[in-house]
C-alpha cells in the first residue's frame, strides 16, 4: 500500500539548519564558479561594474564579511545588469514578428527594443529617469524612428497598460511618436 502523501508531507523536516559557516562556504563556491564568467560578461559591458561587485561582496562574506543588505542590493543589481540589455536585444529580434492584428500588445515589438535599452542605461545610472527619459529622446529622433516606423506604429492602438517601467516607457516613447 503506498504511503498516505499527507502523513509523509508532515514527516518531513519543516526547516535545513544552517550554520553561518555552511552559508559562507556556499558563498565562497558560488563565487569561485561565477568568477570566470566576469570576462565573458566584461568583454561586452566593460564599464558596468555591478556582476563583478556582486561577486566580491560575496567572497567578502564568504570570507568573513557580514551578510548586509549591501550584498543582496549587489546581487539585485547585476541581475538588472544583463536582464534589461539581453530583454532589448530579444525585442529587436522579436520586431521581425510583428503580428498584423489591431492588437495594443503588438506596439511592444516595435518599441520595446528602445524601452528596455533606456531602461537598462537607467539602471546603470543608479535608477536615474532623465537617463532613460534621454534614451526614449534619442529614441523619437528621424535617426532612429524613420516616418515608416512611425507610420506603422500608428496603425497600431496605444501602447496597452501595465508592464512596470518598461511599459511606462514603451507607453511614453508611443505617445512621443504619434
Amino acid at each position: 500500500m503506498p504511503p498516505d502523501p499527507d502523513s509523509t508531507m508532515t514527516d518531513a523536516p519543516a526547516t535545513i539548519a544552517l550554520t553561518r559557516s555552511d552559508l559562507r562556504e556556499v558563498a565562497g563556491y558560488a563565487a569561485g564558479c561565477a568568477r570566470p564568467a566576469l570576462a565573458i560578461f566584461e568583454r561586452e559591458r566593460p564599464d558596468d561594474p555591478r556582476p563583478r561587485a556582486a561577486i566580491d561582496a560575496a567572497q567578502a562574506f564568504a570570507d568573513g564579511a557580514e551578510r548586509t543588505k549591501a550584498l543582496r542590493d549587489c546581487a539585485w543589481a547585476a541581475q538588472r545588469a544583463a536582464r534589461d540589455a539581453a530583454r532589448a536585444a530579444l525585442a529587436a529580434a522579436g520586431a521581425a514578428y510583428l503580428h498584423p492584428l489591431a492588437n495594443a500588445t503588438q506596439v511592444k515589438h516595435i518599441l520595446g527594443s528602445a524601452a528596455h535599452v533606456a531602461r537598462a542605461f537607467e539602471l546603470a545610472a543608479g535608477d536615474d529617469p532623465a537617463v532613460a527619459a534621454a534614451r526614449i529622446a534619442q529614441a523619437r529622433t528621424l535617426a532612429l524612428a524613420h516616418p515608416v516606423v512611425v507610420d506603422v506604429l500608428t496603425r497600431y492602438p496605444s501602447a496597452p497598460p501595465g508592464g512596470g517601467r518598461v511599459g511606462e516607457l514603451i507607453r511614453q516613447l508611443d505617445a512621443a511618436l504619434r
